[in-house]
């Protein structure tokens, strides 16, 4: 895989970022063939900058998922703020290269090379960025918004499914809308009345 390096600031981190110089280079057949996988993780997308955008500024031990990380800009930048951060991604390759660019950029995250659709854990924050590409993503990511962390951050980009996305969630939780990000939050039920 031929990569180059090139400096980003984002949501006032900047980041020396590492990544493919011609994402369609990465097209397996193969791959394609068993789960219609694609390099979409190769692309430095306009939803995963805007996800990195609406970070908290101060995440200092909040432990945060990426589900479909691809380049984990948002992962990276959540680390710069001192985040506990684990990036999900099932490309080899984005979880080689993400773990690369948190070495050169000093940071510590813990990248996993998992299907995201099928991960568990428990989170202070989950993220996703422009993951509702196909309408087979709707049901995992909705179940997992609400497993995974009382709170989710889910970037959207005009995708068909992200509004069936969006009001199944909003049957069990708040959703607002700020911009091209979905803010998803659990209710407690410590706050409940009577409780």
């Amino acid at each position: 895989m031929n990569t180059c390096s090139e400096q980003i600031t984002v949501a006032g981190v900047t980041l020396e970022l590492e990544r493919p110089v011609d994402p369609e280079e990465l097209l397996d057949v193969e791959a394609f063939d068993d789960d219609e996988f694609m390099p979409y993780w190769a692309e430095l997308w306009p939803a995963g900058l805007a996800l990195a955008e609406e970070l908290p500024a101060d995440l200092a031990g909040v432990r945060v998922v990426e589900l479909g990380c691809g380049l984990g800009v948002p992962s990276l930048v959540a680390a710069a703020r001192g985040a506990q951060v684990t990036a999900v991604d099932w490309a080899a390759d984005a979880i080689e290269l993400l773990r690369r660019n948190a070495v050169s950029n000093e940071l510590l995250l813990r990248p996993v090379r998992a299907d995201w659709r099928a991960f568990d854990g428990a989170f202070d924050l989950a993220l996703a960025a422009d993951v509702l590409y196909e309408r087979r993503n709707v049901d995992p990511l909705a179940a997992l918004v609400l497993d995974l962390a009382p709170r989710s951050l889910v970037a959207l980009a005009g995708r068909p499914y992200e509004r069936e996305f969006l009001e199944r969630v909003g049957k069990h939780a708040r959703v607002r809308e700020h911009g091209k990000v979905a803010r998803i939050e659990l209710d407690d039920p410590r706050n409940e009345p009577g409780e």
